[in-house]
């Protein structure tokens, strides 16, 4: 038995008129919509903080942090030189793509300026959206493996695949893979700690989490996947990615140690027995 051939799906999804919807955009759509209901039903957990109220509202805010920032990280961490020679394809996406990065760094900023503004306290908003985005990246890997993109290094492994827009070459699947490390792995993590342990009711604690977790996993990814940026500007053989990723691990790791020395929020029935 060969290796598979991948193939040719139709970018669009469907059309509504002159509309089109894409694979990937559905994706995001998709991510955005279970990561609004899975945020709202965490709100019902202790120590509840966060009202439902408040993730309706942060999630426009979320939203424009996700594609402004997924842009501009595409545009700034991984393609800066083209797009000083093309600047007005900057506000084409259908013509590029996202960073997950940037979109993180956009995400973050929204959750700064919408707590702010309504006096709300960081971290509690973060664990919510931290435990819901796994979910996302998984959909947005396997969005990636329908376009036939981001795909892995050259590999003789039975389950590879030939990838027609990567050449002839058998290659691994690491969309794939990135979607079951990224999103389903980092995902029953997450889970596990809020439902096991209780970890909404040490602040910081799914973020940080989140951080690292994702930062580790997506380094082991980056070994199978197929790298065409900064190749042989990087030391010791990292990829961009493994580069990048590397500060999540560190700033998560400070996350998870500054939550864990600090007591869990106390619930008003513990208040009162107290």
């Amino acid at each position: 038995m060969g290796p598979y051939v991948f193939p040719q799906f139709d970018a669009v999804a469907f059309a509504l008129g002159p509309f089109e919807i894409r694979w990937y955009a559905l994706a995001y759509i998709l991510g955005l919509v279970f990561g609004w209901r899975y945020c709202i039903s965490l709100t019902l957990r202790p120590p509840s903080i966060v009202k439902h109220v408040d993730i309706d509202d942060l999630f426009v805010w979320v939203t424009l942090g996700v594609l402004i920032g997924g842009r501009l990280g595409f545009v700034l961490l991984w393609h800066p030189a083209y797009y000083v020679d093309n600047p007005i394809e900057v506000l084409q996406p259908w013509k590029g793509g996202m960073a997950f990065h940037g979109g993180l760094l956009g995400v973050i900023l929204a959750i700064y300026l919408y707590g702010r503004m309504n006096k709300k306290d960081f971290w509690p908003l973060a664990d919510l959206l931290a435990a819901a985005t796994p979910v996302g990246l998984f959909l947005g890997r396997v969005g990636n493996f329908v376009n036939g993109e981001l795909w892995g290094r050259i590999t003789d492994v039975p389950w590879g695949v030939i990838f027609p827009r990567a050449g002839p070459e058998v290659r691994h699947p690491s969309q794939l893979y990135e979607a079951g490390l990224e999103g389903i792995a980092l995902f029953a993590i997450l889970t596990w700690l809020i439902f096991r342990r209780d970890a909404l009711m040490r602040p910081g604690l799914i973020g940080g989490t989140f951080l690292a977790g994702y930062g580790f996993l997506r380094s082991v990814g980056e070994i199978f996947r197929e790298q065409t940026h900064f190749v042989d500007e990087l030391p010791l053989g990292i990829t961009w990615g493994q580069l990048l990723s590397s500060v999540m691990i560190v700033l998560g790791t400070l996350v998870v140690v500054r939550a864990l020395r600090k007591p869990p929020i106390r619930t008003n029935k513990e208040l009162i027995e107290g």
